[in-house]
């Protein structure tokens, strides 16, 4: 009767032991998931700053551009009202 008790706490430890294997495996897997996930958001996030210095970089040069080109329009129209006094009136 002991050699079946032993062999039932043995075959008991021995199932134990595969589950811990399998829950290991499982582990082990779902690691290495996060760890190829976490990569592939990190090369997005490297994408998306560079994207994002090229859009500031991009708009900084827009915005001289539109007060160049404000400037200019206002150089235009003050040599217009010097020209016509109509327009000058019409500008106040």
């Amino acid at each position: 009767m002991s050699g079946n008790y032993g062999l039932e706490k043995f075959s008991h430890l021995e199932d134990k032991i595969y589950r811990t294997i399998e829950q290991f495996k499982r582990e082990r897997q779902q690691r290495e998931s996060l760890e190829h996930e976490l990569k592939k958001l990190r090369g997005q996030i490297d994408k998306m700053s560079s994207d994002k210095e090229k859009l500031e970089s991009q708009l900084q040069r827009l915005l001289g551009e539109r007060h160049k080109i404000k400037h200019k329009v206002e150089g235009m129209i003050d040599t217009i009202a010097r020209i016509d006094p109509e327009a000058e009136a019409a500008k106040r």
